[in-house]
């Protein structure tokens, strides 16, 4: 039977199934949308396709983009607070504990922030503060980043993911700057690799849950040998 603990623990893939992959599509549909309206435009056509696909795609981007760090702020408090508690974290290392939380307030506001910087200048500085507060939290021995096989790491694929929405956030208004469509050019390739990280998290999550035991499980089957695939009689 799941208690509170399990539930929190699967808010992180349930969001991400509810709300991430269905603005995902939305937003790669109004890419191709709006792309194939500018190339029709650019050789002198008439597009069918109404112009405001573009406004649409920025808009849905940026939702996307504070559900995927949201999810991601989401996916690295479960693991920490919860084994600061089973664990007694908070009265062994109260300073440490105080600047986790601390860095989760500072990070939620710098990204909160990048949506409201009008200037590059702190585009540019609300969107680093916000990476740096991922890399110091994903950092925390509480979290598994599975580093012995980081080429199919859930954690790593999230971690480069959001920030890779952040940096799409930050340069979205470059791009109407810039007339050579180098920073479009960025943003397609850029968000392209996105995508290949999405579709690899769904991967990986689906495989993370079933590695994953229930509250009550966990001290008896994290007891088995992964390796001989074996695990000990329990009465």
């Amino acid at each position: 039977m799941m208690d509170f603990q399990d539930t929190w623990a699967l808010l992180h893939p349930a969001i991400a199934i509810i709300v991430v992959f269905p603005l995902l599509g939305i937003v790669v549909n109004r890419a191709l949308l709006t792309r194939e309206r500018r190339l029709v435009t650019k050789a002198g056509e008439k597009s069918k396709i109404p112009p405001v696909v573009g406004t649409e795609h920025v808009a849905i981007g940026r939702h996307l983009t504070i559900a995927v760090v949201g999810v991601t702020f989401l996916g690295l408090a479960y693991p920490l607070f919860s084994k600061f508690i089973n664990k007694n974290v908070i009265s062994q290392e109260p300073f440490r504990v105080f600047l986790v939380i601390a860095v989760f307030g500072f990070s939620i506001a710098s990204f909160v922030f990048l949506f409201r910087a009008k200037t590059k200048f702190w585009r540019g500085t609300f969107a680093s503060l916000t990476g740096m507060g991922l890399v110091l939290l994903g950092s925390q021995p509480e979290i598994y980043r599975r580093g012995h096989e980081w080429l199919v790491s859930h954690f790593y694929y999230g971690i480069l993911a959001a920030f890779l929405m952040i940096f799409s956030v930050a340069t979205t208004q470059d791009i109407y700057q810039d007339r050579q469509n180098r920073w479009r050019n960025a943003h397609i390739i850029i968000n392209s690799l996105a995508l290949l990280l999405f579709i690899g998290q769904g991967i990986t999550g689906a495989r993370d849950l079933l590695e994953i035991p229930l509250h009550w499980q966990a001290p008896y089957v994290y007891q088995c040998d992964s390796v001989s695939k074996t695990c000990p009689q329990f009465k």
